[in-house]
């Protein structure tokens, strides 16, 4: 096993995304297999040294940034080992936590295979987005990961392993849980809170009659360290027809959505073949067009707003489905002319592109300006989409802060990402921060629902759930983790696991 206290290889692991300062470690360790992993769980129960999981640097709240002992890298734990087709055309995948959802997609691709869920950070371990239960654009159509899991191998602080399938291991009628690991038994008294409508990626998930393995996705590294990944896989759909179009009125951007948003569940509810069906759709605000103007300067002019759609294409359905696609836009006054509709594959796999670079220039403002990254993943019941959607854009117009709003909106999951020069103006993001995040939990929300809680949010969690919530939480991770060395300060604050 490689192991390196050297400083210049430890400050590597000091940060991600997030640009959150002030981690330090003592060393750096790189398991290989299994054994490895279980061997320096003993090494690090018996010495009490905390153990902070390591992915490929892409999240954004601070996880995997260590405030001391060690740092455990998953990165030569192993990749693809297996993809099996089913006679339905359908199939699973079986990996290490080591391989990035590119590698994966690409992989299953060959094979005429999807996975679904489609995180927008594609050099993202598919452990770590396992450890968030990620999700992105096509989660409007597909779910969240958490739906695609089908079994996982995971390695807890006592040195055991636990190998939980979909469907094993179910909750009782009075939410508890029993557990057989290789070395221990762990039973297990489920949290009493109701989570929050809608996509949801904050704290420990907990529904009635769950699967164990549903506690283990969205845990953070905070419960053990996942090593093998069994992941369902569908047929690759045929075709896509797909656009970027703009407008002059970030009204009618939202209307469109929404109508969209609306027709595609109805169709897919009714199982209507032929008709709209969006797998993804996305905006993006005046402020995030002016942004994306820098790699992207054919953005009309009088553009303000725009927003992403992705339709699959299913038999012969392409002229009936481009066909509704222009009439929804004639209603909702899209700059037909200056927008842009895919003629090939080429060009739907250049929108998803154009999609995905303005997180990447984001963070780059972010580093130019030696920022922690100040944005929003909060989701809100469908009662409240244009409620949190005037919320942003008052809140933020009137702040003076630079900013951008961009993301999932059929999923009423919007990233208000704001961009301050200095720590004055940091300070100011963040008290708008909270603000806004009040109300998105009055309104029944979700304070995080893709990223993870990490280090970054969970003062907020504490508002969402309440301090019965917490300590609830605690009493799981301090049953599977009972000297309290996997993940601290992830999720649960210290003061909830020292009392």
């Amino acid at each position: 096993m490689l192991r390196s206290t050297e400083p210049d290889i430890i400050k590597t692991y000091l940060k991600d995304a997030s640009n959150l300062a002030g981690g330090f470690a003592r060393e750096i360790v790189f398991p290989e297999n299994e054994d490895e992993v279980i061997q320096i769980m003993d090494e690090a129960r018996r010495t009490n040294t905390p153990v902070t999981i390591a992915g490929n640097g892409t999240g954004v709240v601070g996880g995997r940034i260590p405030f001391g002992g060690v740092v455990l890298s998953t990165e030569k734990l192993g990749k693809l080992r297996n993809i099996q087709q089913t006679d339905q055309g359908s199939g699973y995948a079986i990996t290490g936590p080591a391989l990035t959802l590119k590698e994966l997609q690409e992989a299953v691709s060959a094979k005429g295979l999807l996975y679904p869920p489609d995180p927008t950070e594609q050099n993202a371990f598919i452990g770590a987005s396992v450890s968030t239960n990620a999700s992105g654009a096509r989660t409007f159509k597909y779910g969240a990961t958490r739906r695609w899991v089908r079994r996982l191998k995971v390695v807890l602080s006592t040195g055991d392993i636990l190998e939980l399938r979909r469907g094993e291991y179910i909750a009782d009628k009075e939410n508890r849980l029993c557990l057989h690991g290789t070395r221990n038994i762990f039973e297990l008294k489920l949290p009493h809170y109701r989570l929050p409508e809608g996509k949801h990626s904050a704290g420990y998930y907990v529904t009635p009659s769950m699967s164990a393995l549903d506690l283990f996705i969205g845990s953070e590294g905070t419960l053990g360290v996942i090593t093998e990944i069994e992941v369902e896989l569908i047929p690759q759909p045929r075709k896509y027809f797909s656009g970027i179009v703009f407008f002059d009125c970030e009204e009618n951007a939202w209307q469109l959505a929404h109508h969209a948003r609306n027709i595609s569940l109805i169709n897919r509810a009714s199982h209507v073949k032929g008709h709209i069906d969006a797998s993804a759709l996305e905006y993006f605000d005046s402020h995030a067009i002016e942004i994306l103007r820098a790699a992207y300067p054919h953005i009309p002019q009088q553009a303000c707003s725009a927003i992403f759609f992705e339709q699959e294409i299913i038999g012969n359905y392409e002229n009936n489905l481009t066909e509704q696609w222009y009439q929804i836009c004639q209603k909702h006054q899209v700059l037909i002319e200056e927008s842009w509709f895919s003629k090939s594959s080429k060009e739907h796999t250049e929108f998803r592109t154009f999609r995905h670079a303005i997180p990447v220039l984001v963070n780059r403002i972010l580093r130019q300006y030696s920022q922690t990254k100040i944005g929003t993943d909060f989701t809100v019941p469908q009662e409240h989409y244009f409620d949190l959607l005037n919320l942003y854009r008052q809140t933020l117009r009137n702040s003076g802060l630079r900013y951008c709003i961009f993301g999932h909106i059929a999923d009423n999951h919007l990233h208000a990402n704001i961009l301050p020069h200095n720590n004055e103006e940091a300070e100011k993001g963040w008290q708008l921060y909270c603000a806004i995040a009040r109300q998105i939990i009055a309104w029944g929300g979700s304070i995080s629902a893709e990223h993870g809680v990490g280090k970054i949010r969970n003062d907020y969690l504490i508002e969402m759930y309440g301090q019965s919530g917490l300590k609830e939480m605690a009493i799981i991770k301090k049953t599977l983790d009972p000297c309290n060395i996997m993940g601290r300060g992830n999720i649960i604050p210290e003061e909830y696991l020292i009392e």
